[in-house]
C-alpha cells in the first residue's frame, strides 16, 4: 500500500494522459468522416501521430537533461493540449496532421518523464509490484480511452476541449508532488541495427505488431463506420481489441517462457490470420460476432511485440538491453508511421475488408520469416523472462531490463544446483 501511495501521482498522470491522448485518435477518425475528409487523409492523421511519437521518444531524454523532469513534462503536456484545442481553429486535414504530430510528441515525452521518474524510485524489492501496477493502470486507462468516444460528439469543439482539459489535468499530480525530482538518466543511443544483429525475427515481429495495432486503432473507426457500426459500438469495437490484448498477457507469457518463442510467434500470427479471415468473411453480419472477433484479434496480435522483444533479449547482454529496447521501438515506430496511411489507402480503393487483408498479409510474412529463421540458427539456450513491454518510451528498457536479468540469474542458480546434486 505504501508503494502505491508513493507512486500515486505518477499513476494518476498516466490515467489522465491516456484518457486524453488515447481518445483523440478515434475521435479524429470519426470527426474526419463527419467533415468529409477522405479515408487516406484520415489515415494520414494516424501516421502523423506516430511520427510525433518517435521524435518525442528521441528528444524527451535530452530535454529532461536541459530543463528537468517537471518542466519537460509541462512542456510536452502543453504541446498536446495546444494540438487538441487548435483542431477547430483550422478545419484542414494537413493542419490536423501537424496537430497530431503534437499529440504524438506529448505521449512520448510525458511517458518518458513518468518512466524515468518511476525508474529512479523503484528498488529491487518493489520493482516487480511497481511495474505490475504500472502496466495494469496503463492498460486499464487505454481500455477506458477507447470508450471515451462513445460520449463525445464527432467534429465538436466541446469534445476536443474536454480532451484538452484532461490533458492539462495530467499536469497537476506530477507537478504538485512533493517528491524530489530524480537525477536525469542518460539518453540511450539509438542503434536500430542492434535489433537486427541480435534477432532479425524480432525486428520483423515488432514491425508486424505495429502494422496490426496502429492500423486497427487509427483506421478501425473507418472500418466500423463502413460496416454499419454506431459510434458507441465503434468504441466497444476498439476497446474489445485492447481487452483481448490484456487478457492474452498471462497465457502467452506462460507459453513464451515454456516453448520456443519462434513457434509462439508463428502460432500467434496464424491465429491472427484466422481472426482477420473471419472478420472479412463475416462483414457486417453480426455486431456480437464483430466484437468477439475484435477481442480474439487483440488476443492474438497484441502480444507479438512483447514476445518479439523477449526473443531479441535472449541473445543480448545485460549492457545492451536499454539500447535494444530503443532499437525495437524504432522499428515499431517505422511500422506504425506507415501502417495507417497505407491501410486507409487500401480501404479507399478496395473497401473495408482491405484493412484485415493487409494485416493478414503482414502476419503471413512473419510466419514465413519465422520458419526460415528456425533453419538459420537454434534458439537461445537460456531464455529471459517474458515481460509485457509497453510501447511508451525508450526508458522502458531500463525498467524491465533488470527483471529479465533476474530471471536469468535465477535460472543459472537452478542449473548450478542441479549440476551439483548429480
Amino acid at each position: 500500500m505504501h508503494m502505491l501511495l508513493s507512486f500515486s501521482a505518477l499513476f494518476l498522470s498516466v490515467v489522465l494522459l491516456q484518457l486524453s491522448t488515447g481518445g483523440v485518435g478515434p475521435l479524429d477518425a470519426l470527426s474526419g468522416i463527419t467533415l468529409g475528409f477522405t479515408t487516406s487523409q484520415i489515415g494520414l492523421l494516424g501516421s502523423a501521430h506516430f511520427l510525433g511519437f518517435f521524435v518525442g521518444c528521441w528528444w524527451a531524454p535530452r530535454l529532461m537533461g536541459d530543463v528537468g523532469h517537471a518542466r519537460a513534462f509541462a512542456a510536452f503536456t502543453a504541446t498536446g493540449a495546444i494540438g487538441l484545442m487548435a483542431h477547430f481553429l483550422i478545419i484542414d486535414p494537413m493542419a490536423w496532421a501537424l496537430m497530431r504530430v503534437a499529440s504524438g510528441l506529448c505521449v512520448a515525452g510525458c511517458y518518458t518523464v513518468i518512466e524515468a521518474w518511476l525508474q529512479s524510485k523503484v528498488t529491487n524489492e518493489t520493482r516487480g509490484r511497481a511495474m505490475g501496477t504500472y502496466r495494469f493502470v496503463d492498460m486499464g486507462a487505454s481500455l477506458a480511452a477507447q470508450l471515451v468516444i462513445s460520449v463525445l460528439e464527432p467534429a465538436s469543439y466541446v469534445s476536443y476541449n474536454l480532451l484538452a482539459i484532461l490533458c492539462c489535468a495530467a499536469l497537476l499530480p506530477l507537478t504538485l508532488t512533493k517528491s524530489e525530482q530524480p537525477q536525469t538518466p542518460s539518453a540511450p543511443r539509438l542503434r536500430p541495427m542492434l535489433a537486427v544483429a541480435r534477432s532479425p525475427l524480432a525486428a520483423v515481429g515488432v514491425i508486424v505488431a505495429a502494422l496490426s495495432s496502429a492500423s486497427f486503432r487509427m483506421v478501425g473507426p473507418v472500418y466500423g463506420t463502413q460496416v454499419g457500426l454506431q459510434i458507441d459500438q465503434i468504441a466497444w469495437f476498439l476497446a474489445a481489441f485492447v481487452l483481448g490484448g490484456a487478457l492474452a498477457q498471462y497465457p502467452v507469457g506462460w507459453l513464451a517462457d515454456k516453448y520456443d518463442r519462434r513457434w509462439v510467434l508463428v502460432w500467434l500470427s496464424g491465429a491472427a490470420i484466422v481472426a482477420c479471415g473471419t472478420t472479412v468473411l463475416a462483414g457486417a453480419s453480426s455486431t456480437t460476432f464483430i466484437m468477439l472477433n475484435a477481442t480474439f484479434f487483440g488476443l492474438t496480435s497484441f502480444p507479438i511485440f512483447s514476445v518479439s522483444a523477449a526473443h531479441a533479449n535472449d541473445f543480448a547482454t545485460s549492457e545492451e538491453r536499454v539500447e535494444l529496447a530503443a532499437a525495437l521501438m524504432f522499428f515499431y515506430a517505422i511500422g506504425a508511421i506507415a501502417a495507417p496511411v497505407f491501410a486507409s489507402g487500401l480501404i479507399q480503393s478496395y473497401g473495408p475488408s482491405a484493412l484485415f487483408i493487409m494485416i493478414a498479409a503482414g502476419h503471413a510474412l512473419l510466419i514465413v520469416f519465422g520458419l526460415s529463421r528456425m533453419r538459420a540458427r537454434p534458439t537461445a539456450g537460456n531464455q529471459t523472462r517474458y515481460i509485457y513491454a509497453p510501447r511508451t518510451s525508450f526508458i522502458i528498457g531500463r525498467l524491465i531490463g533488470r527483471q529479465r536479468d533476474k530471471k536469468l540469474r535465477t535460472d543459472k542458480r537452478g542449473d548450478d544446483s542441479d549440476t551439483g546434486s548429480v
